[in-house]
């Protein structure tokens, strides 16, 4: 059906697709996009242009600019994408959840959804807004009357302003799930429970049962979850759900690997990475993955994106059905001195060492440094919430982690010779956050870039201190 549609839109016309009748047709007439190559034909239907990328005119555009680059980007979200795409998987999200947990009562109360800070602005023929302000727009009546804060609330632009009318808005209402990338979530959490003067959100929401995240790794949050949630066990629920597309869902909240979402008018195909580039002429679809292996994600979606590289990457843990694990953004790596870090592996070592040290991190960045002999090491610039007991215990549990979860960290790490141990700085308390508020980042569609492959990111942020 998507291929019919290709061949009635502009984009298909000028890539030659009216003869497409297999899949290598299909790759051979269509490289793999990115949003610079798509932009043209986007740019066009947000000035009118029928077809130009799907069947008719899409209304709404989600404005964009990921975690690399400052740039907006307008993604399309057409009737179908809405409805076939993230509404559909939301429906089947609830239904997983309560399958798993057929006496829960989250229907019985609201449900407090934190989403992003930009309002919805009309410009010539279409609307654009954060993905999460597009949703709130566009739901159903029934989900209108269980949702918290309320519209004019979601779409404050003013971070600060919009936390607190949230605040106001839930504190004494029957919340029983909430939604919303973890670092946002719990500045609000944060400050709810200062303003009752308690240590457990429980004395304020106490059918709260359910957390629902996505967007970023979880693990390193999840702590900080429970520290504020510890009077009853809290449930966390992981999705994947993009400005692109609704891709995954936790299917199994035993495990931590999400259900690939392949009925929903999304086309996957997959580029494996290697030394922390992808792999162009190596593209694969669906029924060719492996296990164990890093993939950048390509999708082909009802919104109009053709063959268009995400920008996120993945790992497989099962091949039946498809279950994914989000291993991080094809930019965020470091690999200066050939050690090949993911942010997959970063995370774990550095979850690992908190665990060790009865740390509790808050956020972290690193880098690679340069010493003038060649040789460097990595630098990292972590805030915790809990500091750990001796940061040179920390240091040395990082380290061993990572080497242990990576063999090229390892190899690198040899003798002391090219790569060296560690460079921790302690960040003082809100540095994240004042540093989102001065680049006017703050906002829950926004997520910082843990892993950097050079010095310029770092050099700003030194430049801070």
């Amino acid at each position: 059906n998507q291929i019919k549609i290709l061949k009635k839109t502009l984009f298909g016309k000028d890539h030659n697709c009216e003869n497409i009748k297999t899949y290598s047709d299909f790759t051979r007439n269509i490289p793999a996009q990115n949003y610079n190559t798509l932009k043209p034909y986007i740019d066009l239907a947000k000035h009118g242009k029928s077809n130009a990328v799907w069947i008719g005119k899409p209304r709404w555009f989600a404005k964009s600019s990921g975690t690399t680059k400052n740039k907006s980007k307008f993604i399309p979200v057409t009737n179908d994408s809405l409805k076939k795409c993230h509404f559909k998987a939301g429906k089947d999200m609830l239904s997983l959840y309560l399958t798993q947990y057929p006496n829960s009562k989250i229907l019985k109360g609201k449900s407090l959804m934190i989403g992003g800070s930009t309002d919805i602005n009309q410009c010539e023929n279409y609307y654009t807004g954060d993905l999460s302000a597009i949703i709130i727009q566009n739901l159903p009546t029934w989900v209108q009357l269980k949702r918290l804060p309320s519209i004019k609330t979601s779409l404050i632009t003013q971070w600060e302003e919009k936390i607190e009318k949230i605040i106001q808005e839930s504190e004494n209402q029957n919340i029983t799930n909430i939604s919303g990338v973890p670092s946002w979530t719990l500045i609000i959490i944060d400050k709810l429970m200062k303003k009752h003067k308690v240590n457990c959100l429980n004395q304020i929401w106490p059918n709260l049962e359910l957390y629902m995240h996505g967007g970023v790794n979880f693990e390193c949050y999840k702590s900080q979850f429970n520290n504020c949630v510890h009077t009853k066990k809290l449930n966390y629920l992981e999705l994947y759900n993009a400005s692109e597309g609704f891709f995954g869902i936790q299917n199994d909240l035993q495990q931590n690997d999400l259900l690939l979402l392949v009925n929903h008018g999304v086309f996957y195909e997959f580029s494996p990475i290697k030394n922390g580039l992808e792999q162009v002429d190596k593209i694969i679809p669906l029924q060719e993955v492996e296990m164990n292996t890093i993939y950048s994600m390509i999708i082909t979606t009802n919104g109009g994106l053709w063959r268009y590289k995400i920008g996120d990457t993945i790992t497989f843990s099962s091949l039946k059905p498809y279950k994914i694990k989000i291993s991080g953004r094809t930019q965020s790596f470091i690999n200066a001195f050939g050690e090949e870090l993911n942010e997959s592996s970063a995370n774990n070592a550095i979850n690992y060492a908190c665990v060790k040290t009865n740390a509790i991190i808050k956020d972290y960045i690193a880098g690679p440094f340069f010493y003038n002999d060649k040789s460097g090491a990595h630098e990292w610039f972590i805030e915790f919430k809990t500091s750990p007991n001796n940061i040179g215990d920390f240091n040395k549990i990082l380290d061993l982690k990572l080497k242990e979860l990576n063999s090229d960290y390892e190899a690198k790490r040899g003798q002391n010779v090219l790569l060296k141990s560690p460079i921790i700085r302690v960040m003082k308390k809100n540095f994240f956050y004042n540093l989102f508020k001065q680049q006017n980042k703050l906002g829950g569609q926004n997520k910082i870039q843990r892993l950097h492959n050079n010095r310029k990111f770092i050099t700003q942020l030194i430049e801070k201190l």
